[in-house]
């Protein structure tokens, strides 16, 4: 093989996360040439509307997904979190890499700039009555369960966009994935990493996934060494649980589990009703090895927990 076609979303985001699973590919493969091609889709055109009122899955992959079924690429990396929990017959996740930090990164107004961060932060840090920017409702449930003084008011669009509408004074404070802080190098943004048991994130934050055709050995034999076993049965326990919810992005779902060891993972899990009022949180340990089985046991008893009632409607 003497070329690899990638594919990925245009976001400034997306493209620095691409070139570094091409970066890590052209240290393994020095003679192999990578192309990136960019390909938009139905979330990148409908940017101005909350997730939760678009019909179906799959807005940030799906036209790339159809790109590599065609063969216009041959491996293509999103955002794991953007991936539904069922994937297009043909195609397969050939390596999970890597995860960076999970966690909800708050980003208030005329803070972080110096680099200092607040760990496991209480919310009580935000001011009384702010106005804060997100698109999530699993966010906006978790923060309005704590503080329902706050203001949720709904912001999309790429990190830069979101970062200088709070800076023009939009908003008093912003909630967005630390990872995505991180990998723009914009750390010094952070005001604080909110904890797990405060705002649980989404499952596959974090994480990046490498997508490919599952007939395509050479590819997937190629993509191997990118995948990480710790991230692989992170994201394998978080996304079990969501498919076993039957829960989408129109619920306020969320799911982090993190290896404590070479052979345990802790897992917490979160449903909410979209005030906020209701919110059921369970944290179960497993196996490493029995990923899956830990996340349909933790959705077993959300469910018993009345998760199934906030899911249904």
């Amino acid at each position: 093989m003497n070329e690899l076609k990638v594919g990925t979303r245009g976001s400034k985001l997306a493209l620095v996360q691409t070139e570094s699973v091409v970066e890590m590919l052209r240290n393994i493969y020095p003679h192999i040439r990578f192309s990136i091609h960019v390909i938009r889709t139905t979330g990148d055109k409908v940017s101005d509307l909350p997730l939760q009122r678009l019909k179906g899955k799959g807005f940030f992959v799906k036209e790339i997904e159809t790109a590599l079924l065609d063969g216009r690429i041959d491996i293509a990396v999103h955002s794991m979190k953007d991936m539904p929990t069922s994937i297009v017959d043909g195609l397969t996740i050939a390596a999970v890499c890597m995860r960076l930090d999970p966690r909800d990164a708050l980003v208030l107004r005329g803070e972080g700039e110096d680099g200092y961060v607040w760990e496991d932060a209480s919310l009580s840090i935000i001011p009384n009555g702010a106005v804060v920017g997100t698109s999530s409702l699993r966010r906006k449930a978790q923060l309005l369960h704590l503080r329902p003084d706050l203001v949720i008011k709904h912001l999309r669009g790429n990190v830069d966009t979101r970062l200088r509408k709070l800076d023009e004074g939009q908003f008093d404070a912003i909630v967005v994935a630390a990872a995505a802080l991180e990998r723009l190098n914009l750390n010094h943004r952070i005001t604080a990493l909110l904890p797990i048991h405060v705002c649980t994130p989404a499952a596959g934050q974090g994480a990046l996934a490498v997508e490919a055709r599952s007939d395509d050995k050479r590819t997937l034999e190629l993509i191997k060494p990118l995948d990480d076993k710790r991230a692989r049965a992170e994201v394998e326990a978080e996304r079990a649980l969501i498919a076993a919810l039957g829960a989408g992005c129109h619920v306020p779902v969320g799911a982090c589990a993190r290896c404590i060891n070479d052979d345990e993972l802790e897992m917490t899990a979160v449903v909410a009703s979209t005030d906020g009022k209701v919110v059921l949180r369970r944290t179960m340990r497993g196996s490493l090895r029995s990923a899956r089985e830990l996340g349909e046991k933790l959705a077993e008893k959300l469910i018993a927990d009345g998760a199934d009632q906030i899911i249904s409607g």
